[in-house]
């Protein structure tokens, strides 16, 4: 029969409330994930309810160079969250490329309708835990054991504590910088250990998951309410040896599945939400055999190359190597070629028959040429190894037009 002696002569857990003791993150890791905490989370027991508001420093402090390839500029995720997530999906070697969008309302069930929404798979093992819980408080209800009965409560209440501050420290209104209506961001972001992430999106979007504070710095109050929280997890841990076996042996077994399940949980979750934001992973990160490859494919893409120079990703002396673009006008019915300077970013049309006079060199379909920092002359024909120096020392350099065209 199922009564609180059933193990009583065989096993001895008198220190079993010691389990909830453990500086386990994945309570934290959780809060980071869903950017916020539920009430409904009152009733998940695992260890380290006591380490939830360490959900701020949840990135192990990096806070990551990003550089926005659609307009140049250079800051940093301040975002702690959102630097957690990124160092989760991010893999050495390869782009990882996340879509920042807005969420879609899902009626009163709030947070966790909407995680039910996106994260199917976590929010059922997270219910697992939810029901497991309840089952554990029948049991003990059952067998009459209000010792442990009273450290399941003081637990359940340490967890309310803990839910109520990080909804008082969430800092929805704060500085997400000046709105941008309409605009589409492009980011680079340039994690520790050669993890490179591309986040794509609205500008806005973009600000309101990277920019600003997550959570607040607790204010006196809440510091006091952390503080009681943090005593309760302890008194349960004290009062855990008055229980009776079989309810130790309940109480321990329902904070190590816990444990295990919420950790499962935030392991398949691949989105992250803030402050009514979605940040979704993209399927097959692309991987380069080293960081330069991955910079000059986004300058390449991007058509920007001011972003990876503020950076440091690229050298000025890479940037400023020429490069002819041959274009085909069908609609003039002539083929022309333009020469890059991206040193000055300047270009110059070159007409296809005899660019440079009939004394410069060689012409012909396809030419192609460079100019190196005006002392000497290179030229080659496309599909082809031919490539004709010239030395250009001895000819003066040519005075700057002042209505020469210059992109």
């Amino acid at each position: 029969m199922f009564d609180k002696s059933a193990i009583a002569n065989r096993v001895r857990l008198d220190a079993a409330g010691l389990v909830a003791l453990a500086d386990l993150k994945t309570i934290a890791r959780r809060t980071a994930l869903t950017g916020s905490a539920s009430f409904l989370d009152i009733l998940y027991i695992a260890p380290g309810i006591h380490c939830q508001q360490q959900a701020s420093e949840i990135n192990g402090g990096e806070y990551p160079l990003t550089g926005a390839m659609h307009n140049g500029w250079v800051f940093r995720v301040e975002n702690p969250a959102t630097v957690s997530f990124l160092q989760g999906v991010g893999k050495p070697g390869h782009l990882t490329t996340v879509r920042v969008s807005s969420e879609i309302p899902r009626g009163p069930a709030g947070l966790f309708g909407q995680l039910l929404h996106t994260e199917f798979w976590a929010s059922v093992l997270f219910c697992l835990g939810i029901a497991a819980t309840i089952v554990v408080i029948t049991l003990l209800g059952v067998i009459r054991d209000f010792w442990a009965l009273g450290v399941l409560g003081m637990l359940m209440l340490s967890r309310l504590v803990n839910v109520s501050v990080i909804k008082l420290r969430q800092d929805k209104n704060g500085f997400k910088g000046k709105l941008e209506p309409g605009v589409q961001g492009d980011l680079l972001i340039i994690l520790s250990q050669d993890r490179w992430v591309r986040m794509e999106g609205l500008v806005d979007d973009l600000k309101v998951v990277t920019a600003g504070q997550w959570l607040k710095e607790p204010e006196t109050f809440e510091s006091f309410l952390i503080s009681f929280g943090t005593l309760l997890v302890y008194g349960s841990a004290a009062l855990a040896g008055n229980s009776s076996t079989i309810g130790s042996l309940l109480i321990a077994l329902l904070l190590l599945f816990c444990a295990g399940v919420l950790g499962l949980s935030n392991a398949v979750t691949r989105s992250l939400h803030m402050f009514g934001r979605v940040v979704s992973v993209q399927p097959n990160p692309v991987k380069y055999g080293r960081r330069l490859d991955m910079v000059k494919h986004m300058i390449q893409v991007t058509g920007n190359a001011e972003w990876a120079l503020r950076m440091s990703l690229i050298t000025e002396s890479e940037l400023s190597t020429p490069t002819v673009e041959k274009r085909a006008s069908e609609s003039y019915g002539m083929q022309d070629m333009t020469l890059v300077n991206r040193g000055s970013r300047s270009r110059v049309a070159l007409p296809l028959d005899d660019p440079l006079g009939s004394a410069s060199g060689p012409s012909g379909p396809g030419l192609q040429l460079g100019l190196n920092n005006g002392s000497d002359l290179e030229q080659g024909l496309y599909n082809s190894d031919e490539v004709h120096h010239l030395d250009t020392s001895g000819v003066p350099a040519l005075p700057a037009r002042p209505n020469a065209n210059v992109a």
